[in-house]
């Protein structure tokens, strides 16, 4: 079973496709470890202001709605702020008092069965072989207070369409853009922990070594041993 499409998001869909199609060619993989119902929370590492366009397209080609935590800006312009709220994605107040009410959103959704997206790292990876950095906690939190499954995923490529804070893509010669997704993160060591920081820093430092995993087979490369630090994100 499959979620109920939203004609919000299928206009969205449909109008980004031929978009999609001309930036890059795509290789999904790990397509049967995106639950076909119900909750869950999928952690992609990020690379590009555009790799959320390419793995919703990957989401929806699933079967499954994604509903993203998107920075507030993006929906202060037009269509895009009205296709993102028709399409139910949720507003990031960052480095606001007011950026945990995404959570709240969040909430709501996992409680209608949804699929949300979150970006562990909370903005595009500073590190300098673009590996993921050290995340945030908000997805960790999420997971543990709903029971949800958390869903890793990694991606390469669309970074040579966009490199991370460009504002010149190049989208000739058309490249690969490539896609998995594994097993759900086993958090059960966790659950019966009080969630204070030091839980919930575990609990992501998990999450993402799922994430890192997956990316080092893309890459055929070897991750590096610490995860970089990023000073101007809190935990």
């Amino acid at each position: 079973m499959t979620d109920a499409h939203d004609p919000g998001v299928d206009l969205l869909a449909n109008a980004l496709r031929p978009v999609i199609n001309i930036m890059a060619r795509h290789k999904w993989m790990g397509l049967e470890n995106i639950p076909a119902s119900g909750p869950a929370i999928v952690c992609p590492n990020h690379l590009s202001h555009v790799d959320p366009i390419l793995i919703g397209h990957y989401l929806y080609n699933s079967g499954r709605l994604p509903y993203f935590l998107a920075k507030s800006s993006l929906f202060k312009f037009r269509p895009a702020g009205w296709a993102l709220t028709r399409g139910g994605q949720i507003p990031v107040l960052r480095d606001t008092r007011d950026a945990s009410k995404a959570l709240t959103f969040a909430r709501q959704a996992i409680a209608e069965g949804k699929l949300v997206v979150i970006y562990p790292e909370g903005t595009l990876t500073r590190d300098p072989e673009l590996w993921p950095m050290r995340g945030r906690t908000g997805a960790a939190r999420l997971a543990l207070e709903t029971g949800a499954p958390v869903i890793p995923m990694a991606h390469w490529g669309i970074q040579k369409v966009l490199a991370p804070y460009s504002k010149a893509p190049k989208i000739f010669p058309r490249r690969q853009f490539t896609v998995t997704a594994g097993k759900p993160v086993d958090l059960s060591a966790y659950a019966d922990r009080s969630l204070d920081g030091g839980t919930l820093r575990e609990a992501t430092s998990t999450i993402q070594d799922a994430t890192v995993e997956l990316l080092a087979k893309l890459r055929g490369e070897t991750p590096p041993e610490r995860r970089f630090v990023y000073r101007g994100a809190k935990p």
